[in-house]
């Protein structure tokens, strides 16, 4: 039945398949929109099935950078108890928004903090906080607000993610902005900050992009790959990348992600 609504990407036009990817609505972390169109390989751990089964064992929960709070709903509802308290932070309006009306009805309060503000908690507040994908570790406050024998889990988006596409429309990456998020720099940071790391797992994941509506939407979505990115500043690199897929097939990219868990002594 898709089918027929939907012909398959390879006779679409350039116009259509951007259109469609720039009129997508991108709040929260809800991937479903790229359902045939995009995949990417999920790393060996399951995070989410994994944070499920902690929120079962804890009293305070702090979730960091929710997004709109789908990773957290999701393990709530595995959790095998839910913990007596469990607070989440946001900073873009919309995904708080999303993040107030999904998790309201769990109990979960989600609290306004811009990314690189203090978090507005006492310290030692929590004995567990979780993040998957916060845009940069706030490490001194993560530790300030774990008691004494907390735990920080959480899975990090590592270098170079997706740096096949983001190079193809920016060009070749210095090796500073290649080398940020190394699982080792940010060891050293949680370290400095006074946490005893006790698991940092690393994996690169295959995508790949089977049109260029994807791309679009996945550029809008993800903001921080090519900064400032529209389909008109970008209309020739992404001209180039449509041909690419049509005579070709999906565009690969790689995805690294890192498991992290850190104890407060």
């Amino acid at each position: 039945m898709q089918e027929q609504q939907n012909p398959h990407p390879h006779h679409r036009t350039f116009e259509d398949l951007v259109g469609e990817g720039a009129s997508a609505p991108t709040e929260g972390w809800d991937f479903s929109w790229f359902e045939g169109r995009a995949t990417e390989a999920r790393p060996s751990w399951g995070y989410a099935v994994s944070m499920a089964e902690r929120l079962g064992r804890a009293g305070a929960v702090l979730d960091v950078q929710t997004g709109g709070g789908e990773v957290l709903d999701f393990a709530l509802v595995r959790a095998p108890q839910r913990p007596p308290l469990t607070v989440a932070t946001e900073g873009w309006p919309p995904n708080v928004a999303k993040a107030t009306a999904l998790l309201r009805p769990r109990g979960v309060a989600v609290v306004a903090v811009p990314e690189d503000d203090p978090l507005p908690f006492a310290d030692g507040a929590f004995d567990l906080v979780v993040s998957r994908h916060p845009v940069r570790p706030h490490w001194p406050e993560i530790a300030r607000v774990l008691r004494s024998g907390g735990t920080y889990f959480a899975q990090h988006v590592g270098p170079s993610s997706v740096f096949e596409l983001v190079e193809h429309f920016l060009g070749p990456q210095p090796d500073e902005v290649r080398g940020a998020r190394r699982p080792e720099r940010e060891r050293a940071d949680a370290e400095a900050a006074g946490l005893d790391v006790v698991d940092l797992r690393a994996e690169r994941l295959r995508m790949e992009f089977h049109d260029i509506g994807a791309v679009v939407h996945f550029l809008r979505k993800v903001v921080w790959m090519v900064p400032g990115f529209t389909v008109e500043a970008y209309e020739p690199q992404l001209r180039a990348l449509h041909e690419l897929i049509r005579a070709e097939g999906p565009f690969v990219a790689h995805s690294t992600r890192h498991l992290f868990e850190a104890r407060k002594p």
